[in-house]
């Protein structure tokens, strides 16, 4: 994870002073959970989980508030605010800052699609097929969510038909047992794989 955090810190600012990393990928394939390690291996990066902006009402068609609450900001080197979603209480929260960091992770479905990656240091894709993530997100959420999830499924085939992210990114991420797995992504030329760890042990393939 610290090669990768290295290699990240060396990117050219993409959003004025910032490095926006997007993290994207199916619902349930491990976006959250990478982007916390990932923030860590960075020194505490801020990640902005995409969570935080859909909503119920809205769940891919937040790309205007996105634009105009964080990422014009950051573009000006200005410190962004916007207001947390709440899924139980299906209200906006109390408004947040969020400060032009040199590294910012962007998490969530949709973190690569067409009107973001203009504004993208670089996108990793959490390379785990849809029906498997969707699974594991069904488990995570329990019973209580299931027609919540009937309703996301549809949404996010629709959503990735009309505006697919994997074509694009730079690195492939998939998990294994103890470790990351990272590869070229279809966005990038066909190159050595390369494998980043928890921590500083084996980097052998799993």
């Amino acid at each position: 994870m610290h090669l990768l955090a290295s290699r990240l810190r060396r990117l050219p600012p993409s959003c004025g002073p910032v490095r926006l990393i997007g993290v994207d990928g199916h619902a349930g394939s491990g976006k959250s959970t990478f982007a916390g390690q990932l923030a860590d291996a960075l020194g505490g990066a801020p990640v902005l989980h995409l969570d935080d902006i859909a909503s119920h009402e809205e769940l891919f068609e937040w790309t205007g508030r996105l634009l105009r609450e964080v990422i014009d900001p950051l573009g000006r080197g200005e410190t962004a605010h916007y207001a947390p979603y709440d899924w139980h209480t299906r209200r906006f929260g109390a408004t947040r800052a969020l400060p032009p960091a040199p590294v910012i992770l962007l998490e969530g479905v949709g973190a690569g699609r067409r009107a973001l990656r203009p504004h993208l240091a670089i996108l990793l894709w959490m390379d785990l097929p849809r029906e498997e993530s969707w699974a594991r997100g069904r488990s995570r959420d329990g019973v209580e969510q299931r027609e919540f999830w009937e309703g996301w499924v549809v949404a996010e085939r629709r959503h990735f038909a009309e505006d697919p992210s994997r074509p694009f990114a730079d690195l492939l991420v998939r998990q294994c047992r103890e470790r990351y797995e990272t590869l070229d992504g279809p966005a990038v030329a066909a190159g050595p794989d390369h494998v980043i760890t928890h921590g500083d042990g084996p980097t052998s393939m799993c």
